[in-house]
């Protein structure tokens, strides 16, 4: 299947259980991630072959899963589906995992999902096709809570997410001595709009958002 042709609706006709908030977001990520709206490096959000494969048989089971040509069969390994090493993506993930509420492999696909919604252009929320900036918080504190409870001042996730990073390379990315006096403070911390329809609301061919973002 060329890039660009993997669908959310055709890939949600084979989910084991549709209203799975889970399913729903790594239908959306992957549909971005296929389409180049998301630059996640290698196939299927970053992950490689054998767990892309995992994952598409735990939610999507029996789904004809086709990206870049290349069927995802994990019994059928090749040495294009390797993931593009990419220090940025990378050490997202790794964050991620860091805080991670437990060691199951969802929560492990969720973090490359996350890393990939980081990619793009919109709050990270509507890179990953959720209907708020709620529903991404309820999704993080569920999945990565250590993380969640670090984000007390609740900033935007994107610009949370970055500021871990540059705080653990003691990178600093802002001149303000804090966030309280710092002229740019609403463009870290204010209301996230629902400005155009999201990366991936566009991808997967939704009209518009059913709900108002927070």
């Amino acid at each position: 299947m060329r890039r660009g042709m993997l669908d959310y609706d055709a890939l949600m006709h084979h989910a084991r259980n549709p209203d799975d908030v889970l399913a729903q977001t790594f239908a959306r990520v992957m549909v971005a991630v296929a389409r180049g709206t998301l630059a996640a490096p290698g196939i299927g959000m970053g992950l490689d072959r054998t767990r892309f494969g995992a994952l598409v048989a735990c939610y999507f089971p029996g789904a004809d899963v086709q990206l870049f040509g290349t069927r995802c069969d994990p019994a059928a390994p090749c040495a294009d589906c390797t993931p593009v090493p990419s220090d940025e993506f990378d050490d997202l993930v790794q964050l991620l995992l860091e805080h991670r509420s437990d060691d199951a492999e969802q929560t492990e696909w969720l973090a490359y999902a996350v890393a990939s919604g980081c990619m793009g252009g919109d709050h990270l929320y509507q890179d990953m096709g959720l209907p708020d900036r709620q529903a991404l918080s309820d999704m993080m504190a569920r999945h990565f809570g250590t993380l969640t409870a670090k984000n007390s001042a609740n900033m935007k996730w994107k610009k949370f997410l970055y500021k871990q990073l540059c705080d653990r390379a003691e990178v600093r990315a802002c001149s303000a001595p804090s966030c309280q006096v710092c002229a740019d403070y609403q463009k870290c911390f204010g209301p996230e709009d629902d400005s155009g329809l999201g990366a991936l609301a566009v991808a997967s061919g939704r009209a518009a958002r059913e709900t108002q973002p927070v």
